[in-house]
C-alpha cells in the first residue's frame, strides 16, 4: 500500500510566526515586544488549556531566538524555499539545538541530570540552545528539585520554555523561576473564521451554521476544531452541512428541542414522551440528548436575561422557541437545568436504567411551569399570614362582643373569681390527662376537684355581671 501524502488539517495549518497564534494577543505582544528590546528570558512557563498554542508559541520563539534572516519580533515565514535552515530544521524537528521532551515520560532525576550535563555545552550551528518541556507537571517532585539550580543560573546560550494544562501542580519554586504566560480559549468567532479560511484552501463548500456548531463544540481548543473537521469532511464529500452533521454523527437538532420544549410549556406529556423516542430512535446517543436538552434550557436562561450574543447561546437568538421564552421565567428555568444536570449524574453514576432517568426528567419538565419555588412558597406564606393578623384583628373589634370602656371597683372582684375559674379549669383539666396514666386514688381526688371546678354556665353567668360585655 503506498504511503499517503496527506496531512491532517491541525499539522498543516500550525502557527508558524506570532503574528498567526490566534487568540492570545496579550501574550504575542509581549514575547515580540522582549525580542525587540533583547530582554530575553532564561526561563518560560506557557499555561493554559489544551489545543490554545502553547507548543506552538514555544516552536516560535525558538526559531525567533536561532533565525538568521528574520526579523527581530519573529522568525523568516513562507515556504521552505524562503526560509533559512535554522528555522526548516526546527520546523521539521531536526535541529540538535532545539530539545523537545515529553514531560509525561521524561519525568524522573535521571531524564534531568542528563539535561543537566547536555547544557555544559553550547549550540552546534544556533545562537540559543532552547529546551522545550511540555507536560512539565508530569515531571516528579524529585525531577523539579534537580532542574531548580539549572533553570535559576544557566549558561546564557540556554533558555528553557515549559508548557502545561494544569498549573496548579508545578511548584511554586519553579514558577518564581519563570516568566509566565497564561494562554486563553480561543474565541468562538475566531475559530470560525480560521475554519471558513481552510474552506476556502480547501475548495469546501461550507454552511455557516456547520461551521459555528464545531467552533462550538471544540470548546475553545484550535486543535480539537481543525480535528472534528477532519472528521465531517470526510463524509461531507466537498459540502459541509449542518443537517449532515446532525445526521452522521447523532446531534439533536435545535428544531426538535424546540418542539420538545413547546410540549412541555403546554403540559402536553404524551408528545413529550412521543418526541423523545423519535429523537433517540433516530441514533441519538441518550448522555448527548440530555447534554443537547440542558444546553437549550441554559440559552433560554440566558435569552431571558437578556443575552443575546450568538457566540454564547449557541444558536441565532430568534431561533428559540418564543412559547417556551413566554411560558417559564428564569427559576423555572433554573429548576428545569438542575433536573436535567440531576439526570445526566444520575444517568453517568447511579442509575438502573438510563432511559428510566431521562423519561422521569421529562415528565418533571411537563409540569414545571406549575412547580413553585421555596422562595415564592415563603412569600405565599408570609402573605397569607399577614391576611390572618388583618383579619383577627377585624374580628376583635367586631360588634359580637364589644369592649368595656369602665370596670367599676364594686365589680372587680367578680372579673378575679372570672379569672380564677379559668385558670382552675385549665389545671383540673391538666391534672386529670396526667393522671389518666397513674394509679387509681389520684383520679378520684382530680374528678373531686373537677366537681367542685366551675362549669361553662356559671362563666357564662359572671360574664354577662360584667359591665359594657354584651354575649351573643
Amino acid at each position: 500500500m503506498a504511503v499517503s501524502g496527506y496531512e491532517v488539517t491541525a499539522s498543516k495549518y500550525r502557527p508558524k510566526t506570532f503574528d498567526e497564534l490566534a487568540g492570545q494577543e496579550f501574550v504575542v505582544s509581549t514575547i515580540k515586544n522582549s525580542l525587540v528590546n533583547g530582554q530575553i528570558a532564561h526561563a518560560y512557563l506557557f499555561s493554559g488549556p489544551r489545543g490554545c498554542g502553547k507548543t506552538s508559541a514555544a516552536r516560535i520563539l525558538a526559531r525567533s531566538l536561532n533565525c538568521e534572516k528574520g526579523t527581530e519580533a519573529g522568525p523568516c515565514a513562507g515556504d521552505n524555499e524562503n526560509i533559512c535552515d535554522n528555522c526548516r530544521m526546527i520546523s521539521q524537528g531536526a535541529s540538535m539545538d532545539v530539545i523537545e521532551i515529553d514531560g509525561a515520560s521524561n519525568r524522573g532525576i535521571d531524564d534531568i541530570r542528563q539535561i543537566k550535563d547536555e547544557v555544559l555545552f553550547p549550540p552546534q550551528a544556533s545562537r540559543y540552545k532552547v529546551y522545550i518541556i511540555d507536560e512539565v507537571h508530569m515531571l516528579s517532585k524529585e525531577a523539579f528539585n534537580a532542574l531548580l539550580k539549572t533553570i535559576e543560573e544557566p549558561p546564557p546560550y540556554i533558555v528553557f520554555i515549559f508548557a502545561t494544562t494544569e498549573l496548579h501542580k508545578v511548584p511554586a519554586t519553579i514558577q518564581s523561576r519563570c516568566q509566565q504566560f497564561n494562554f486563553r480559549l480561543i474565541p468562538i468567532e475566531t475559530i470560525q473564521a480560521i475554519l471558513k479560511k481552510v474552506c476556502a484552501d480547501k475548495e469546501i463548500e461550507a454552511e455557516d451554521e456547520a461551521l459555528f456548531w464545531i467552533a462550538r463544540e471544540s470548546t475553545g481548543s484550535m486543535r480539537e476544531a481543525f480535528m472534528l473537521f477532519d472528521q465531517i469532511a470526510s463524509f461531507s464529500n466537498g459540502s459541509i452541512r449542518s443537517g449532515l452533521i446532525r445526521e452522521k454523527l447523532g446531534i439533536t437538532g435545535l428544531e426538535k428541542l424546540n418542539a420538545l420544549a413547546q410540549a412541555c410549556a403546554e403540559n402536553d406529556a404524551s408528545a413529550a414522551f412521543a418526541l423523545t423516542d423519535e429523537i433517540l430512535n433516530s441514533g441519538v446517543a441518550l448522555e448527548q440528548f440530555v447534554i443537547d436538552l440542558a444546553g437549550f434550557y441554559r440559552s433560554l436562561l440566558l435569552l431571558k436575561n437578556g443575552v443575546t450574543r450568538e457566540s454564547i447561546l449557541g444558536y441565532n437568538p430568534a431561533q428559540f422557541s418564543k412559547k417556551a421564552l413566554e411560558t417559564y421565567d428564569s427559576i423555572r428555568l433554573e429548576q428545569a437545568l438542575d433536573i436535567l444536570l440531576e439526570c445526566y449524574r444520575n444517568i453517568i453514576r447511579y442509575s438502573i436504567s438510563p432511559r428510566f432517568e431521562l423519561e422521569a426528567a421529562v415528565s418533571k419538565l411537563t409540569w414545571l411551569n406549575k412547580w413553585v419555588s421555596p422562595p415564592e412558597l415563603k412569600e405565599a406564606l408570609d402573605n397569607a399570614r399577614g391576611c390572618f393578623t388583618v383579619s383577627a384583628n377585624v374580628s376583635a373589634q367586631s360588634p359580637s362582643v364589644k369592649p368595656r370602656t369602665e370596670t367599676p371597683a364594686a365589680n372587680q372582684s367578680e372579673e378575679r373569681s372570672l379569672v380564677d375559674a379559668f385558670q382552675r379549669r385549665i389545671a383540673v383539666n391538666t391534672t386529670a390527662d396526667d393522671a389518666a396514666d397513674t394509679d387509681v386514688p389520684m383520679w378520684d381526688s382530680v374528678r373531686k376537684n373537677r366537681e367542685e371546678a366551675v362549669n361553662p354556665p356559671q362563666v357564662e353567668n359572671l360574664l354577662s355581671k360584667i359591665p359594657g360585655t354584651v354575649v351573643d
